[in-house]
């Protein structure tokens, strides 16, 4: 674990990072946004370093939190992650593929599932070079109907499913929640700046739930004075220094 590196969170609570498994804005507005209750049993998909647990556990999150990671080296991050901040008594990690998640977790067994997913469609863009970018990045191990239909499965009746994505692929991503009996009920788009254009949107869908679909107001990064915004400061939390 030569190569690792602690990273502090504030609250008692750290993360270990690499080159190969790090994370980014993205997934903590996703941690934020998805904000499981106290009495809830939560699990975020392709967890990585575990930043989305992790963030959980200093928030105060939920009843018992799981992380599901395929690689071994982001898997054992994640695991590292879990014991430098004495959480063991209340967050799992699984090293395992998400498409067999019938083998590890009982039907209708979550509250809440997360996921960051890979944002490039297997066949678009230029490939990353390493394989574990290659991976986080593109669809070339799941794609958004393998993510819901696994979150379907885990998930209770009015259970969430809460992801992020970029803007051009929300029309795919409300597809794949709606054909998993998934509907999309809270939209927030997420912008650096009051004049610029989307670059995130956060979503979340409930197992079972009627058509009806909430757009929250815009999420601004950075005031026009170029300082973040009160409500990311909030968000970061002690971690704000960090902000990209």
């Amino acid at each position: 674990m030569a190569d690792f590196r602690t990273e502090y969170l504030g609250g008692g609570v750290s993360v270990v990072v690499s080159d190969e498994h790090s994370f980014g804005t993205d997934a903590v507005l996703l941690a934020d946004f998805a904000s499981p209750k106290r009495k809830e049993n939560a699990c975020d998909f392709g967890t990585g370093c575990g930043i989305i647990p992790m963030i959980w556990y200093r928030n105060g999150n939920a009843k018992n939190i799981w992380g599901v990671e395929l690689q071994k080296q982001g898997f054992e991050q994640a695991q590292e992650s879990v014991k430098i901040s004495n959480a063991e008594e209340k967050v799992s990690v699984i090293n395992h593929d998400l498409k067999d998640i019938k083998s590890v977790f009982d039907h209708a067994s979550m509250d809440v599932v997360t996921m960051n997913p890979p944002y490039k469609a297997a066949d678009s863009g230029i490939k990353s070079v390493s394989q574990a970018d290659l991976i986080a990045r593109h669809e070339v191990e799941c794609n958004l109907t393998d993510i819901t239909g696994a979150a379907a499965y885990l998930l209770n009746y009015g259970g969430r499913l809460c992801m992020c994505n970029r803007p051009e692929r929300l029309s795919d991503t409300i597809f794949a929640m709606k054909q998993a009996g998934i509907e999309p009920k809270r939209l927030r788009f997420v912008v650096k700046r009051p004049d610029t254009r989307p670059w995130l949107f956060l979503i979340e869908g409930k197992k079972g739930s009627k058509p009806y679909l909430n757009v929250d107001p815009m999420l601004i990064m950075y005031g026009d004075d170029g300082n973040l915004s009160e409500e990311v400061i909030k968000i970061y939390g002690e971690y704000k220094e960090n902000v990209k």
